[in-house]
């Protein structure tokens, strides 16, 4: 991977990098059709990270489908695919992780402690190695890709963090490899995350800037599907991911709910176009 990342880079090609942890889905597809318009060649990695899971967490199920993977990377013309082992990125005394502050302590940080640190090692191991000038993160992960934007910044990497939008299934409900655990009534349960922020997106295009009463809405929602059990649902701004009193300016409504024994997590961004503020699922 080094060698193919000096190649390029001695031929003045622009390395596009997309991050992910495989069973693919059209979220992921997504991000590596931004890489190519503005990229070339594109690497995509697939590693399951062990750092990032804790413990009674699901890394030993985690859906692994590298054959289809592949494939699918193929047909979308992809030109290098990264598949280090564990043994590669965490040889026999490893000894050194990365560890962020601030808003990582909180919200996913909070619910998953150690999470973000193997987040963040993983990540910075994979921009060392592949050096890439723009790396594509999705939007459903904002707690995450606002990290690896910290992270970036703080440690003066020379990669551009580029946060693509969510792709969600026809029914509203975000792509995710989790998806494929939902089952039945679970998976038609799983849309009210969708739900629940629809139901604060229209509240706010009718006008409603207070936080308390929008969380009181999407909060009734979620109550009406019994198979939910929320984790967390909160209403931040969008840079400290910190709990707003009144939105005024860029923010994220988050929620991370449990679905049986499935745990998911979905977002509405309060972003400004044109000098106005609107609600973007």
């Amino acid at each position: 991977m080094k060698h193919l990342t000096r190649q390029a880079r001695a031929e003045g090609r622009r390395l596009g990098f997309v991050p992910t942890m495989g069973a693919l889905h059209e979220g992921h597809l997504s991000l590596v059709r931004a890489a190519q318009r503005e990229c070339g060649p594109v690497v995509v990695s697939i590693f399951v990270n062990p750092l990032q899971f804790g413990p009674g967490e699901d890394y030993d199920r985690y859906p692994r489908t590298f054959e289809q993977d592949r494939m699918l990377l193929e047909q979308a013309g992809v030109e290098i695919l990264f598949a280090p082992t564990v043994e590669e990125l965490y040889p026999p005394g490893f000894a050194t992780t990365v560890t962020v502050g601030g808003h990582a302590e909180r919200l996913e940080g909070r619910s998953r402690p150690g999470h973000f640190r193997g987040v963040a090692t993983v990540v910075t191991k994979l921009l060392l190695i592949v050096q890439p000038e723009v790396a594509y993160f999705g939007r459903k992960d904002a707690q995450q890709a606002r990290l690896v934007q910290q992270l970036v910044r703080d440690l003066h990497l020379d990669t551009e963090i580029v946060v693509c939008p969510i792709v969600r299934e026809p029914d509203g409900l975000a792509c995710s490899s989790r998806n494929r655990y939902l089952q039945g009534e679970e998976r038609r349960a799983a849309t009210i995350l969708y739900r629940a922020l629809d139901a604060v997106r229209e509240r706010f295009e009718a006008g409603e800037r207070d936080a308390g009463r929008l969380r009181e809405r999407l909060l009734a929602v979620l109550a009406t599907e019994p198979r939910a059990r929320l984790d967390y649902a909160e209403i931040v701004d969008a840079d400290r991911f910190e709990p707003v009193p009144v939105i005024t300016g860029p923010a994220l409504v988050l929620l991370a709910v449990w679905i049986g024994s499935t745990r998911l997590i979905d977002n509405l961004e309060i972003a400004r176009r044109d000098g106005r503020l609107v609600a973007v699922l």
